[in-house]
């Protein structure tokens, strides 16, 4: 029960507490009164992507029909109303996570894109033969396989800090690691296979002692806590908007201003220029200097609409909730025989994963579902993690602001039809 007691310290006990009427937010999200194989749907998949509510979808719908045209060369009506309401969504973003100016957020297709911008850009301005690359035993594919391809073409190294059995990066052995061989640092703040919450300042305090940039993947973090990227002092920081209850196809990177201006672009073509001609091309300062060609404009604007939802809701209370969900359903998972939680960090958020014995995930995951329940089992992107803690895969239960303790015991329930078909 050690393991409880601590999963409950997340966040502060003095915390102003804030009315969250979670029926009445589900009301928000038409896909939570599906039907799946006859019965009322269980949404457990957040942490791959999450369910949408009216506002974001309405705000798609009103672009389309409304003001749709291209932004940013149009002196007619519909781009000038169209270019307000992007440029107001980055403004949004900004906001969000507490970036100094507009100018800081570049929009892209989501984390994944943002992390091989930087890696592409600022990483191979940076790195060389026999420089480092320090990232944890714990990061998701998007957030490795960039370096490794940085490294390959470089001749630099990929360094790992370990993790240990909890789940946890090992912070003495990550310091160790930083060096004067180092040229950046990247890390998750929040595990989308373990759900560890990592102590993201002190990691970035530690990097910044050694002139170490970082990068923080906050794909995981930002749908379920507030996130202030001047108050942790990231260099550069990427999220995704589909997580964060927004449209697919968008997300946003966040770089420190002098860092970008000094950025090459990433991609040629249309906006991303000042003024081209067969002698020469100058660049357009950042964002528009990264975001070559038409954007996703309804997207970008429709992640605007979930920025205002989250906000609308509060972000510490949301992480109240959550909290105390995860609380519950770790607590009544672990009460089962036979099931075993894989990732018992004292800080956690939003996810659980779990093996039962003598079934394996897969088999789990397609039971589960015809109960109508949706959770993910796999890898999750995160193989070294996997590798860590010698299985092939786990069952991930991955939570959002809108399920409830009712969805968890159907969970539980689930899963003892699970035990009684494997024996």
């Amino acid at each position: 029960m050690a393991m409880l007691h601590e999963a409950k310290n997340i966040g502060s006990s003095s915390a102003e507490k804030h009315p969250f009427d979670v029926d009445k937010i589900r009301q928000d999200f038409p896909a939570l009164g599906l039907r799946v194989y006859g019965k009322p749907l269980v949404y457990l998949d957040n942490a791959a992507s999450t369910q949408k509510p009216v506002s974001v979808l309405d705000e798609e719908d009103r672009c389309y029909r409304e003001y749709y045209s291209n932004v940013h060369r149009g002196v007619h009506y519909l781009s000038q109303k169209a270019t307000e309401a992007y440029e107001q969504a980055r403004r949004k973003v900004q906001g969000f996570v507490g970036a100094a100016r507009p100018e800081e957020i570049v929009f892209v297709r989501g984390t994944t894109e943002g992390i091989n911008l930087v890696a592409s850009t600022f990483g191979r301005g940076r790195v060389e033969a026999g420089d480092e690359v320090l990232i944890t035993e714990m990061e998701h594919h998007s957030n490795i396989v960039p370096w490794q391809m940085l490294c390959e073409q470089t001749g630099a190294t990929l360094r790992v800090a370990p993790i240990d059995d909890r789940g946890e990066v090992i912070l003495e052995e990550y310091e160790k690691l930083l060096n004067e061989r180092t040229r950046l640092a990247a890390m998750v703040y929040v595990s989308n296979a373990l759900g560890t919450i990592n102590p993201v300042e002190r990691m970035i305090e530690m990097a910044h002692a050694q002139d170490v940039p970082v990068l923080v993947d906050g794909a995981q973090a930002v749908p379920h806590m507030k996130v202030d990227v001047q108050a942790l002092d990231c260099d550069f920081f990427v999220f995704s908007g589909h997580k964060m209850f927004g449209p697919t196809g968008i997300g946003a990177l966040y770089g420190r201003w002098d860092l970008l201006s000094a950025m090459p672009p990433y991609q040629g073509g249309g906006e991303m220029i000042r003024s081209v001609s067969f002698a020469k091309t100058e660049y357009a300062e950042p964002p528009a200097r990264f975001e070559a060609g038409t954007p996703n404009i309804v997207g970008a604007i429709a992640l605007g609409a979930a920025v205002d939802y989250l906000q609308g809701l509060g972000l510490e209370a949301i992480r109240q909730y959550e909290s105390g969900l995860l609380d519950y359903a770790t607590e009544a998972l672990s009460a089962v025989p036979g099931v075993r939680l894989v990732g018992t960090a004292t800080h956690r958020a939003s996810v659980v994963s779990f093996l039962i014995e003598g079934a394996h995930p897969h088999d789990v995951g397609t039971i589960l579902d015809r109960e109508g329940i949706a959770v993910r089992a796999g890898h999750h992107c995160a193989q070294p993690v996997m590798d860590h803690f010698g299985v092939p895969a786990t069952v991930r239960a991955s939570l959002a602001l809108y399920n409830t303790r009712q969805e968890i015991d159907r969970l539980v329930t689930g899963v003892a039809k699970v035990q009684e078909i494997f024996g």
